[in-house]
C-alpha cells in the first residue's frame, strides 16, 4: 500500500486505483468536500504535466467525494500500488548494482523453475527476472524510480511478456554450470556443453517379397565421428581455448536497437565462436568441428509388412556429438519396388485373375501366383464377371503383428471370345435354343 501525502490532501501515484478502506489509528482526517484537492493540486493536472492528466484526477476525486457522502470521520483513501521492484528483489531504493545484482542470484537460484517445483514458482522466477532487468538499468530505473510501472510501460520497455527471464538467468550464472553442482538441471545449460549429434537419413530400396516378408540387409552410411586427434574438442592438441572476446563466452550476441515503439532486441549465434563461447586453435584434422567423415557399414533388420514411406529408426547411428555430447540417429526411408503381377492394398495383396467363359459356367481350379508361390483357385461355376474371390491369409503381415496376415483379393475377369468357329457357333446356337422355352416359359410367368 502506498499512501502519499501532500500537505493536508493524498496524492494518487501513477496508474494505481484509489480504495476507501478504515483505518485505525486515525492519523489524518479527510474533509467530505472535495473542494480541498483542486486548490492544493491544480498545478499537478496541467495540460503539460507528464505525471498526471485533468481526467485521471477528477476520475480519483469524483469517486472520493461520492464515497464520502457514505464515509465516517477516522477513514483515509488508501492507493494500492503495483508490486514495488524493490520490493521483490529485497532491496532499499538507494540499493547499489551489485547488491541488486547479488539478491538477483539469491532470488534466482531459490525460484528457477528446474529448481523450485512448487507452484507460482516460475512466475516468481519471471517476476524477479523482470524486477532485476530493470533495476540493473540505469535508464529504466531512472524512469522507474520518477513514474512507476506505468513509465516503463509509456517508454516501452521492462515490460511484456517475459520472454528473456531465462535468458537473463544464464547471462549472469553462464548456464546452470555456475550454481555450484546443479549444472545438469534442465535444458538450459551453458552454451558451451556438449551438445547432441544431428541425425542422418538413408534411402533403402526393396523388392516387393522383401517388403512383404522382411530382409536383413547390410547398408554403407556415411557419418560424422569424434576426431581422434582431438578427442573431440576441436582444439588443436597441447593448446588450452580461451573464452570468446566478443561474446563473453556466452555463445550469443545481443543486439538492441531503439524505435518509437520501444527498445527491440534481437539474440543471434556468436560468429565468432560459433555458439561455443570458446576460442582456441583448431585442429589440423578436424578443422576444429571435433569430427570427421567416416563410412561404416551396418546390418540393419528390415521387419514384415513395411511399405513405401516406411521410416526406421536405429539409434545412436547417426552423427557424433559435439564435446562428447550423445550421437543422433539414423532414420531408413523405404521404397518399395512394384510387383508386375501382384498389387497392394494396406495389408491385402490384389490380383486380376481372367477366366473363360465356358470355365465361368462350369466351374473350374486353376492355379494363381501369391508371394507363397504358386497355389490352386477354385472358381465356382457360375462366377459372373467381376466377382471377388478371397484367399484368407495370403496378403501381408501387420507391421505391428507380423503373425497376422492380411488377404489376397482376386477379381475374376470373363473372356468372351471375339471369333468363333463355325463348329462352336453352331453349339452355342444349340445352346440358345435350348434356353428359348425356358425363358418364354418364365415371361408368362
Amino acid at each position: 500500500m502506498a499512501i502519499i501525502p501532500c500537505g493536508s490532501t493524498w496524492v494518487a501515484r501513477w496508474g494505481v486505483q484509489p480504495q476507501s478502506v478504515p483505518k485505525f489509528p486515525v492519523t489524518n482526517k479527510l474533509s467530505a468536500s472535495p473542494f480541498c484537492f483542486s486548490s492544493k493540486i491544480r498545478a499537478l493536472a496541467s495540460p503539460n504535466s507528464t505525471l498526471f492528466c485533468q481526467e485521471s484526477l477528477q476520475a480519483l476525486f469524483s469517486s472520493v467525494s461520492n464515497k464520502n457522502h457514505y464515509q465516517r470521520r477516522g477513514t483515509s483513501i488508501v492507493v494500492r500500488a503495483e508490486k514495488d521492484y524493490y520490493d521483490v528483489l529485497g532491496v532499499s531504493r538507494n540499493a547499489s548494482k551489485s547488491e541488486i545484482k547479488s539478491s538477483y542470484r539469491k532470488l534466482a537460484r531459490s525460484y528457477h523453475p528446474d529448481v523450485n517445483k512448487e507452484p507460482g514458482a516460475e512466475q516468481k522466477f519471471k517476476e524477479i527476472s523482470n524486477a532485476y532487468e530493470v533495476l540493473s538499468d540505469d535508464e529504466k530505473r531512472s524512469i522507474y524510480d520518477k513514474y512507476g510501472e506505468a513509465g516503463l510501460k509509456g517508454a516501452g520497455a521492462g515490460m511484456g511478456d517475459f520472454s528473456n527471464a531465462f535468458d537473463l538467468f544464464e547471462s549472469l550464472f553462464d548456464g546452470f554450470g555456475g550454481m555450484g553442482g546443479m549444472g545438469g538441471m534442465g535444458g538450459r545449460g551453458s552454451r558451451s556443453r556438449a551438445t547432441e549429434g544431428e541425425d542422418q537419413g538413408y534411402n533403402l530400396v526393396l523388392n516387393f517379397k522383401e517388403a512383404v516378408f522382411g530382409v536383413e540387409k547390410e547398408i554403407e552410411i556415411s557419418r560424422l565421428e569424434t576426431c581422434g586427434t582431438c578427442d573431440g574438442s576441436g582444439a588443436k592438441p597441447g593448446t588450452k581455448p580461451s573464452t570468446c572476446n566478443t561474446c563473453g563466452g556466452q555463445g550469443q550476441v545481443v543486439s538492441s536497437a531503439r524505435t518509437p515503439l520501444g527498445v527491440f532486441q534481437q539474440v543471434t549465434t556468436c560468429s565468432s565462436c560459433g555458439g561455443t563461447g570458446e576460442i582456441s586453435t583448431p585442429c589440423g584434422t578436424c578443422n576444429g568441428d571435433g569430427r570427421v567423415r567416416k563410412s561404416k557399414r551396418i546390418s540393419l533388420k528390415v521387419p514384415p509388412g513395411v511399405d513405401s514411406g516406411s521410416r526406421l529408426r536405429v539409434r545412436s547411428e547417426g552423427n557424433a556429438g559435439r564435446r562428447g555430447g550423445p550421437p543422433g540417429d539414423l532414420f531408413v526411408m523405404i521404397e518399395v519396388l512394384p510387383d508386375p503381377v501382384l498389387k497392394r492394398d494396406d495389408t491385402n495383396i490384389l490380383y486380376n485373375c481372367k477366366v473363360s467363359y465356358i470355365d465361368a459356367i462350369l466351374g473350374t481350379t486353376m492355379k494363381v501366383p501369391t508371394v507363397d508361390g504358386m497355389v490352386d483357385l477354385k472358381i465356382p461355376a457360375g462366377t459372373q464377371p467381376g466377382t471377388t474371390l478371397v484367399m484368407a491369409k495370403k496378403g501381408v503381415p501387420f507391421l505391428s503383428k507380423p503373425n497376422m496376415r492380411g488377404d489376397q483379393l482376386v477379381r475374376v475377369q470373363v473372356e468372351i471370345p471375339k471369333r468363333l468357329s463355325s463348329e462352336e457357333r453352331k453349339l452355342i446356337e444349340e445352346l440358345a435354343n435350348l434356353n428359348k422355352p425356358k425363358a418364354a416359359t418364365n415371361s408368362k410367368r
